[in-house]
Parts: C-alpha cells; sequence; structure tokens
C-alpha cells in the first residue's frame, strides 16, 4: 500500500457525501428563499469536508490508541491499527487537517459577513472551533463523548441543525424555526449511519468500553431506535414541504426514501451484524439523494 493511499484510505472518502448533505438542503432553501452566492456554496462544503475528514482522522487516532480497532472488529481496517501509519504522523495530520479546515472555515465567515457583522462573524466562529472540537473529542481523549452513548445527539446537532440552519443562515443573515424541520430530517438520516455503524460493531465496542447507542440499548431496542430514526425524519421532511407547500415537486424527496424503507426493513430483519455494513453504503448514499431531491423540490 503506498503511503498516500494509506492517507486517503484514513480520510474515508466514502462519509464526505453524507456529510455534505446538509449543506446542499441548506443552500437550496437559501435560494428557494431568494438567497444566493456561489462562493458561500463552494467554501461552506469544503469546510465540512475538511471537518469530515478530520473527524475520520482523530476517530482512527481515538479508536487506534483505546484498542477499540482490534481484530474482533467487523468493518475495514484502519490505519493505526494496520500499523500502515504512526500515532506521530497521525497526530500531525489531525493537527494540519485542523490548521487547514479552520482557515477555509474562516474565508467562509468572512465571505459570508465580511466586517459588517462582527456579532455573527465570532459566533461562526466560536461554532466553527466547537465543530473543530467536537470531530476530535469524539474518540480522543478521557473524555470522549463517543464512549459514553453522546454521538447520536453530536451527530444531530452538527450533521443536521448546524450544517442545514447554519447553511442557510450564511446567505440570509436571519433564522427561520421551520428550516429546522429538514434540519432535523439530514440529521437524523446521519444519526441513522452511526446508529448502523455502532450496530455493526456492537460486541466489539462493549469488550472495549465503548458505550455507543447499541451498547445501552442492545439488539431489540436498538432496531426500534433505529426504525424511529428514519420515521422521524421522514415526518419532519414531510411537514415542512405541506407548511411551505407550492409545487408538487416538493415531494420529489419521497422518492429516497424507497430505498431507506428497503434497507429499513433489512435491518430489522437482520442476525448477522457483519451484513450492516453494506447497508451503511446505502443509507449514507441515500441521505445525499435525499438532500439533492428534497432541495431540487424546494426550487422547482
Amino acid at each position: 500500500m503506498t503511503h498516500l493511499k494509506t492517507y486517503v484510505q484514513a480520510a474515508r472518502l466514502r462519509t464526505l457525501p453524507l456529510s455534505v448533505s446538509g449543506i446542499i438542503v441548506g443552500s437550496f432553501l437559501a435560494y428557494s428563499h431568494g438567497y444566493s452566492n456561489w462562493k458561500i456554496v463552494l467554501l461552506a462544503i469544503l469546510t465540512t469536508i475538511g471537518f469530515q475528514i478530520l473527524s475520520n482522522f482523530a476517530n482512527d487516532y481515538g479508536d487506534g490508541v483505546k484498542g477499540t480497532d482490534n481484530s474482533d472488529r467487523i468493518g475495514p481496517q484502519r490505519a493505526l491499527q494496520s500499523g500502515a501509519i504512526t500515532r506521530k504522523k497521525l497526530k500531525n495530520t489531525i493537527i494540519i487537517t485542523t490548521i487547514i479546515t479552520l482557515m477555509i472555515a474562516l474565508m467562509l465567515i468572512f465571505t459570508a459577513f465580511g466586517f459588517d457583522n462582527p456579532v455573527f462573524t465570532i459566533i461562526f466562529f466560536v461554532l466553527g472551533i466547537a465543530s473543530i472540537t467536537a470531530a476530535i473529542k469524539y474518540t480522543v481523549g478521557n473524555k470522549a463523548y463517543g464512549y459514553s452513548g453522546f454521538g447520536d445527539l453530536f451527530v444531530l446537532l452538527f450533521f443536521g441543525f448546524l450544517s442545514v440552519v447554519g447553511t442557510y443562515f450564511l446567505f440570509a443573515k436571519h433564522l427561520d424555526w421551520t428550516i429546522f424541520l429538514p434540519g432535523a430530517s439530514v440529521g437524523l438520516l446521519s444519526v441513522g449511519v452511526l446508529h448502523l455503524n455502532n450496530m455493526r460493531d456492537r460486541e466489539s465496542d462493549i469488550k472495549a468500553n465503548k458505550n455507543t447507542m447499541a451498547v445501552k440499548l442492545g439488539i431489540i431496542k436498538s432496531k426500534k431506535y433505529y426504525y424511529y430514526l428514519i420515521g422521524f425524519s421522514f415526518l419532519f421532511a414531510l411537514f415542512y414541504s405541506n407548511y411551505h407547500y407550492h409545487s408538487p415537486w416538493q415531494f420529489l424527496f419521497v422518492i429516497a426514501y424507497v430505498p431507506i424503507i428497503k434497507q429499513l426493513i433489512r435491518v430489522l430483519k437482520n442476525k448477522n451484524p457483519k451484513d450492516l455494513d453494506s447497508e451503511l453504503k446505502i443509507l449514507a448514499l441515500s441521505t445525499f439523494l435525499f438532500a439533492i431531491l428534497f432541495g431540487l423540490g424546494q426550487i422547482l
């Protein structure tokens, strides 16, 4: 394996479509309300990609150091676990990624607000620091929140509300409470991806004292929890489309739920955690499809 290929694999590029789903939805919603700026869209996407790659590097480092990534783990082998990257090199990569991502985030903030809205600039700078901290602290450190079952909450907040509502605010410079509805939809679908990952790794996480929601709930309740995540994500999107109804195209997003519902049935019937690995990809890509279709439905 080449050195570059090792880092690319550690970056987990397959997670990137899911990470930008909230940016896509927020940008489409802003456009539907008369706001547009391609620079904000581009910089928001790059910032989010930076946060996601940072999170992936940090997750690899944190789980590797704690021994959570071991031979019992079902998913793909990680860089630190396999010895392809040393702790020092991966830690340096995390630092470099943090710096680059923060620089792009600052460019985004000043593109959106300039020097005319110092309060907004400060607020989003703090949110940027919080995003970086959350990306790192998921598995890194003695008080990593991913090991105490709070990963789901943070994904909802950052992948859902901050991603969708925050992106909309960058354009509009004001809050609209209804934007939280599609924000919740994207957030809950993203939590669903994390929960599937944790259901797959449940047995190895128990041994490593990683108390995810899947570990805390057990198999039966975990499946019910997943059912509610998917169900409420659909209801929130449906409620927003009804509340702001102007065209049947607004229900285009329903198409994305066809593979999601089929996948949901397979998850509820699942008896082999290893099979959940492929379901992760399906839900992640379906969430990206949802973002595109939901967004298009708002402007058609």
